[in-house]
């Protein structure tokens, strides 16, 4: 087999590669790189940094959180086969969070794909096709710049997305022609997406529902944020005096605080909470606008459909793709923001409504937070999530940093409890939720604001799936403060083993245990252990103060009543 053994030239085809996605705005390139080195440096091209991670699953997930904050296409890399594979989760993540990621690969030489026959060779487009809003390989050294062109088309389209190259090695450092000419980078602003013909047609009719509807509310999703569409949401609610509800990727449309600021949705809050939650929350409600709505961000119609009948009005930048779950009595296929800056000019003359009560949810809410117990056997997660939100209080201007969920039980109560001030400033997996999302997730959220706080929750079975990347967050020296909340268990999988069964199955979801505080130093990470609220908040302030990365293990505990569970709106 055949390698490649001549120094590029200044007109590869990988330095070709890497000034096309500086063209597009492209900073960092997130990754792992294999034998196709011999091809490609990543310091071809000033202006691009290479950030190397432990696993290509984190290059994909810090690319797509990178890519959600700054509104902008980003990158990440694996070599070929199995680096390719470890990738397409992060890939994955992305196309069900909606990110403009560019995700590229190497792959066999040319003249030596063979599929599942040459050595580390798999067809790279077809294990990427199904989940990517584009793919192809490259075939022809002349055309990456093309290529590249294409994939930011793709990823920048609605409902934003990864796209994915393919790179043959012995291409990558064949030479371009550097006589060919091509058009400068044209990398959209904003997504775009779908709008129908009809679109003002379709808006007017919402116009006439808002006008004679009682108790309306505005249910917020994350393509909203990208619309621009923020600031005029903020404005029509607060002179309509309209509720505002999110998914759970959309907190902080409005500022945690907020009057009209009714939350973020799960599933799970009646259960948490041990109270009727959605019933409070959309009970009275006689009309729901969903802007930006996005099935993928796991906010059901079934939980909205709680008490009187209601009309709804979906407003998104694409075609309804689930029109057997969600009926809407009128769609709105149209940028978002165009439909808000619409609906205020045709509401000039509505009179401004009066919000539902949900002083009950909120006061039970604050009974949770402020539960002043000191458990033996741990502490509580919502007792976490209230010190977490003292602190991010306390450190950041305005309230503007940002809190990251991994994925587990805790999840949960971060989407019913987080503080959020600013768009994004809550950040999980929505759509993919797969474990291991919290380091890479933070890891994107700190570069993205390098001048505000990132907290990091994370359970023990998450958070060890992929702490190889703890040791990134310290070569990086990132400050993120991490809080790994630790039962030594899945504890959303054993819940749904009581649900179902009445009973867990240890061998199943228990695990021995591990010092997360040991594991964080031998990473270089400084770390401490809180039992306590007391402990915790200290903790957290020192974390803050540090300026670098610091870890806190605390110990917890779930308490369910699986009866306050037993009707899962997910």
């Amino acid at each position: 087999m055949s390698r490649v053994s001549s120094t590029p030239s200044a007109n590869s085809t990988a330095r070709a590669l890497l000034q096309r996605l500086r063209d597009h705005g492209i900073e960092t390139v997130f990754g792992v790189v294999g034998r196709e080195a011999a091809s490609i440096l990543f310091d071809e091209v000033p202006g691009l940094d290479f950030v190397l991670t432990r696993h290509e699953f984190t290059a994909g997930v810090a690319a797509d959180v990178l890519a959600r904050i700054t509104g902008k296409p980003q990158a990440c890399w694996a070599t070929l086969g199995p680096g390719m594979t470890n990738l397409s989760t992060g890939v994955a993540t992305s196309i069900l969070d909606r990110s403009p990621v560019i995700a590229l690969a190497a792959q066999s030489e040319s003249h030596d794909i063979f599929p599942n026959d040459t050595h580390q060779c798999l067809d790279s487009v077809a294990v990427m096709r199904p989940m990517t809003k584009y793919a192809a390989e490259l075939q022809r050294p002349n055309e990456i710049t093309d290529l590249v062109d294409s994939a930011i088309g793709a990823a920048m389209t609605e409902p934003v997305g990864p796209s994915f190259l393919s790179l043959p090695v012995d291409l990558l450092g064949a030479d371009v022609d550097p006589s060919l000419q091509h058009p400068p980078a044209r990398t959209p602003e904003r997504p775009i997406g779908a709008v129908a013909k009809d679109w003002e047609d379709a808006a007017a009719q919402a116009a006439e529902l808002l006008r004679g509807a009682e108790h309306p509310v505005l249910v917020v999703g994350a393509s909203a944020i990208r619309s621009g569409a923020v600031p005029a949401i903020r404005a029509l609610a607060e002179r309509l005096r309209i509720p505002v509800i999110t998914t759970y990727i959309a907190k902080g449309v409005l500022p945690h605080g907020h009057e009209l600021n009714y939350g973020a949705v799960t599933g799970y809050m009646d259960g948490i909470l041990s109270f009727p939650a959605l019933e409070t929350m959309f009970g009275s409600v006689d009309l729901i606008l969903t802007l930006g709505y996005d099935y993928a961000e796991d906010l059901r119609p079934s939980m909205w459909q709680r008490g009187i009948e209601k009309k709804t009005v979906r407003v998104s930048p694409t075609v309804n793709p689930i029109p057997r779950v969600y009926q809407p009595d009128v769609d709105v296929v149209a940028d978002v923001l165009s439909f808000v800056e619409y609906l205020d000019a045709a509401s000039t003359d509505v009179s401004a409504k009066t919000p539902h009560d949900i002083s009950a949810l909120r006061d039970r809410i604050a009974e949770f937070l402020a539960d002043p117990e000191t458990y033996a056997d741990g502490m509580r997660v919502h007792q976490v999530m209230d010190a977490m939100n003292t602190v991010m209080s306390e450190s950041a201007e305005d309230g503007e940093g940002t809190i990251v969920s991994d994925i587990g039980f805790f999840r949960h109560y971060g989407v019913l409890f987080a503080r959020a001030d600013q768009p994004f400033g809550f950040l999980t997996s929505a759509g993919c939720s797969s474990f291991g999302y919290g380091i890479p997730a933070a890891i994107g959220a700190q570069l993205a604001r390098p001048g505000q706080p990132t907290f990091l929750i994370a359970g023990d079975g998450g958070f060890h799936s992929n702490s190889a990347d703890l040791e990134t967050i310290a070569r990086l020296n990132l400050p993120i403060v991490t809080v790994v909340v630790n039962n030594d268990t899945n504890g959303l999988i054993e819940l749904y083993q009581n649900l179902g069964h009445k009973r867990s199955h240890q061998p199943a979801v228990k695990f021995t245990g591990v010092d997360f505080t040991e594991l964080a130093r031998a990473n270089g990470v400084e770390a401490v252990k809180a039992a306590s609220r007391e402990e915790l908040l200290a903790a957290l302030r020192k974390g803050v103060g540090l300026g670098r990365p610091f870890l806190i293990e605390v110990p917890v505990t779930y308490d369910f009543q699986t009866g306050g569970f037993g009707a899962l709106a997910v």
